[in-house]
C-alpha cells in the first residue's frame, strides 16, 4: 500500500477513535480532526493532567473520554492507537470483533504520506533491542553530510506525523521504530531497513519472544533497496530471508570482523564497505576509521556501520559517511564518561535499560564495579552475569527487581563481593555511588548499566542518569 492509496482516503466524516493521550496520542487526534474526520479519544486515566489535556482536545471540537479506554465508541470506523497499549487490551478484542481496523501512529503517518500532494521522503528505518536511537541519529548526521534534507524520527526526535504533514520538506527521512510501532504498522514499506540485534524485551507487552520478533521482522517487509542484518545475530538474517521485498531488494550484512561480499565490516581499524562496491568480490571502500566512531566501544561500532550500511544504500558517498560519523555526538547516559575520582572512571549507561544492552556495556570496560537494579521486565539475568563475571570487581544493586540480579550472582559469580541497598528512594542512587567508591580500586570503572528499566524509582532512565551523575559530582567535590 503505497502513497498514491494514502492519497484517496477521504478522511471527511470518518469516525476515527484514538486510544491514548500522550506523545502520538494528543498530536494523531489534532491531525485526523484537522482532516475532517470525527474523533474520540479513549483513556485508560483519568488524573489531573489527563483532565488538562481533554479539556484542550475538547476546545478544538475533539471528544475526549477519560477513565473508559475499554469500551469501543458507536460508529467507530477504525481505531489509531498509541504505542504503549498492548494488542490484548479489550478495545481491540472488541474492534476485531466488530471488523475495526487497528492502526498505530507510523501506519498512520504512512499513510498520510503524500496526501498533501508533496513527493513523499523515502524511509530509512532501524529497529533492534539496542542501539536504535543512536543508529538513527548517526545515519541522520551522515545523510546531512551528504547535503541531504533529512530528520531522525519515529521513535526519537521530531514526531513522524510532523515530519510527514509539516511544512519542511525532506530528501530522506532516518526513522527509528519501536517493536511496538511495527506491531501495528502492517502497510509501512521502507527504502532500506535495518534490525540491529535481537534478545529479550518487552515480553510482557508482546507475550513471547516468537512475537517480539516477528513485530520486528515487518520493518523488513516490502523493503525495495536493502535489508541490513547483523551478522553476530543470526536471528536477524532469518528476519530478512523469511521477508517478502521487492525485486531486487539486497540482503547487507555488518560485521566488526573482516567483511565478506555484500557486507560491510572492520580491517585494520578501518570500516569498510564491500557491498556498495563495482566489485563485491575483490573490492574494498574505505568509509572511516574506527576513531571517527564516538565512543569508539564496539556495540557503537556495530551501530555505526548500521548506519553506513543505510546510507551507503541509498547512494550517499563515502567521504560523507567519514564527515557525518566525526560530526555525530551520543545522548546523554549512553555509555557517558561522567568523571575520574581517585583514578577511578564513573561511566553512565542509565539508556541500558535491559539486559541485552547492559551485556554490550559490560563488554566495553575491565575491571568494573556494576551498579544495576530497578523493574526487570519479565528479564532473567544468568546469562548476563555469567558472561560478566569475570569483569566484576564488585557489584551494588538497588531497585525493585534487585534480587533476580542478587540470585544470578550467588550462582554464577559467587566470588564477587555484592552490596544490596534495600530502599527504592531515589536517594538510593547516592549510597550506591559511595558504596561503589568503596569497592573500587584505581583503574577501575564504576559502571551503571542497570539492565532494567527505572520507573521504580525515577520517572525515566534520563532522571535516573543525572542523579548518578549528581553523586559522582558530589562525591568528586568532597575528594577535591
Amino acid at each position: 500500500m503505497g502513497s498514491q492509496e494514502v492519497s484517496n482516503v477521504d478522511w471527511q466524516g470518518k469516525h476515527v477513535t484514538v486510544a491514548g493521550l500522550g506523545v502520538s496520542g494528543i498530536p494523531a487526534a489534532r491531525v485526523l480532526h484537522g482532516l475532517g474526520a470525527v474523533v474520540t479519544v479513549v483513556n485508560d486515566g483519568d488524573d489531573e493532567r489527563s483532565r488538562t489535556q481533554a479539556a484542550e482536545l475538547e476546545a478544538q471540537g475533539i471528544t475526549v473520554r477519560l477513565g473508559d479506554g475499554a469500551t469501543l465508541p458507536e460508529s467507530t470506523e477504525l481505531i489509531v492507537t498509541t504505542p504503549g497499549w498492548k494488542p490484548d487490551k479489550p478495545l481491540f478484542t472488541a474492534a476485531a470483533e466488530a471488523g475495526v481496523p487497528v492502526w498505530g501512529d507510523v501506519e498512520l503517518a504512512w499513510r498520510l504520506r503524500g496526501h498533501d500532494g508533496r513527493e513523499p521522503a523515502p524511509w530509512l528505518a532501524v529497529t533492534g533491542t539496542n542501539g536504535k536511537t543512536t543508529t538513527v541519529r548517526m545515519l541522520a548526521s551522515i545523510l546531512e553530510a551528504a547535503g541531504l534534507r533529512t530528520a531522525a524520527v519515529g521513535n526519537i526526535g521530531v514526531s513522524l506525523l510532523d515530519a510527514v504533514l509539516g511544512d519542511e520538506t525532506y530528501d530522506v527521512l532516518a526513522v527509528e521504530l519501536s517493536s511496538y510501532q511495527l506491531h501495528w504498522s502492517a502497510s509501512l514499506r521502507a527504502h532500506s531497513a535495518a534490525v540491529l540485534n535481537l534478545a529479550p524485551d518487552h515480553l510482557d507487552w508482546h507475550g513471547s519472544m516468537e512475537a517480539y520478533v516477528a513485530d520486528k521482522g515487518r520493518i523488513y517487509e516490502g523493503n525495495t533497496v536493502a535489508c541490513v542484518y547483523n551478522v553476530a545475530d543470526g536471528a536477524t538474517e532469518d528476519l530478512v530471508r523469511q521477508a517478502d521485498v521487492e525485486e531486487g531488494c539486497r540482503a547487507i550484512g555488518f560485521t566488526l570482523g573482516t567483511p565478506g561480499p555484500s557486507q560491510l565490516g572492520v580491517v585494520d581499524g578501518i570500516l569498510v564497505d564491500r557491498a556498495f562496491v563495482t566489485n563485491r568480490q575483490k573490492q574494498a571502500q574505505e568509509l572511516a576509521e574506527v576513531a571517527d566512531v564516538n565512543p569508539p566501544a564496539p556495540h557503537n561500532i556495530a551501530n555505526a556501520l548500521a548506519a553506513a550500511a543505510l546510507a551507503r544504500a541509498f547512494g550517499v558517498e563515502p567521504a560523507a559517511v567519514r564527515d557525518g560519523l566525526r560530526a555525530f555526538r551520543s545522548d546523554p547516559h549512553r555509555i557517558e564518561h561522567v568523571a575520574e575520582v581517585g583514578g577511578v572512571t564513573y561511566v553512565d549507561d542509565s539508556k541500558a535499560t535491559n539486559t541485552h544492552a547492559a551485556e554490550a556495556s559490560l563488554a566495553s570496560y575491565d575491571p568494573i564495579v556494576w551498579i544495576a537494579g530497578g523493574l526487570a521486565k519479565g528479564a532473567t539475568f544468568d546469562e548476563l552475569v555469567t558472561g560478566c563475571a569475570k569483569r566484576l570487581r564488585g557489584v551494588v544493586l538497588m531497585g525493585a527487581d534487585r534480587a533476580l540480579i542478587r540470585e544470578a550472582l550467588a550462582r554464577h559469580a559467587p566470588e564477587v563481593p555484592v552490596v544490596d541497598l534495600d530502599r527504592t528512594d531515589t536517594g538510593a542512587m547516592s549510597e550506591a555511588v559511595r558504596e561503589a567508591a568503596r569497592l573500587a580500586r584505581p583503574g577501575d570503572t564504576v559502571l551503571m548499566a542497570p539492565a532494567c528499566a527505572s520507573m521504580d524509582m525515577f520517572v525515566n532512565y534520563n532522571k535516573r542518569g543525572e542523579a548518578f551523575a549528581d553523586a559522582v559530582r558530589a562525591l568528586a567535590a568532597e575528594s577535591a
